[in-house]
């Protein structure tokens, strides 16, 4: 059974010890979800990265790969927490980023299609490597997709995935090592 705390709308989320309460904010006409942002919550954002890095001790990977935005932090912490550097992917290309390889996604957030480039230095670093995908949530899968999508185009092999949270429905996501699940909250009408 779901349930929020007594912060009137919020639902009560511990991680590694570090307590928050995630505002409710209703996307839908009949649902709500728990929005979790770790832009500047450093003390979440260490606690979280100190425990994934704990859950994924035992297994053998190269680099740490996550998409722009809001779950940069965490792959930052977690870089300097296991010692292995991490790639971000781009929304947008800029010249720079030379031959980049791309994919097409639909964002959950805004609901319009939405572009992650993987730049040419970085597939050099992860072509033929063991790789963990990074992301604050997953919630339906659509980021998540599209970073395996551009793996496979680099030729680089997933070792594990790895986030905060899950959402939604727990089966969903067996292969996900995450610290804590968020429900969905259904209004009603």
């Amino acid at each position: 059974m779901t349930h929020t705390d007594r912060h009137s709308n919020t639902y009560p989320l511990n991680i590694n010890g570090v307590q928050r309460h995630l505002p409710l904010v209703k996307v839908q006409p009949d649902l709500a979800i728990a929005v979790l942002n770790i832009l500047g919550d450093t003390e979440l954002t260490e606690a979280a990265a100190h425990a994934l890095n704990e859950r994924m001790a035992h297994i053998s990977y190269d680099t740490i790969v996550t998409a722009e935005a809001k779950s940069i932090p965490l792959a930052y912490a977690l870089s300097v927490h296991s010692g292995r550097p991490y790639i971000v992917l781009r929304k947008h290309y800029k010249s720079y980023m030379g031959e980049a390889l791309s994919t097409e996604t639909l964002s959950i957030t805004t609901g319009k299609p939405q572009t992650l480039f993987l730049d040419a230095k970085d597939h050099a670093a992860v072509s033929g490597k063991q790789v963990v995908l990074v992301d604050d949530v997953v919630s339906t899968g659509s980021t998540l997709t599209a970073m395996r999508a551009l793996m496979a185009q680099a030729e680089a092999k997933i070792a594990a995935v790895a986030a905060i949270c899950t959402e939604g429905d727990t089966a969903q996501w067996p292969e996900v090592i995450a610290l804590a699940h968020l429900p969905l909250f259904p209004l009603s009408a």
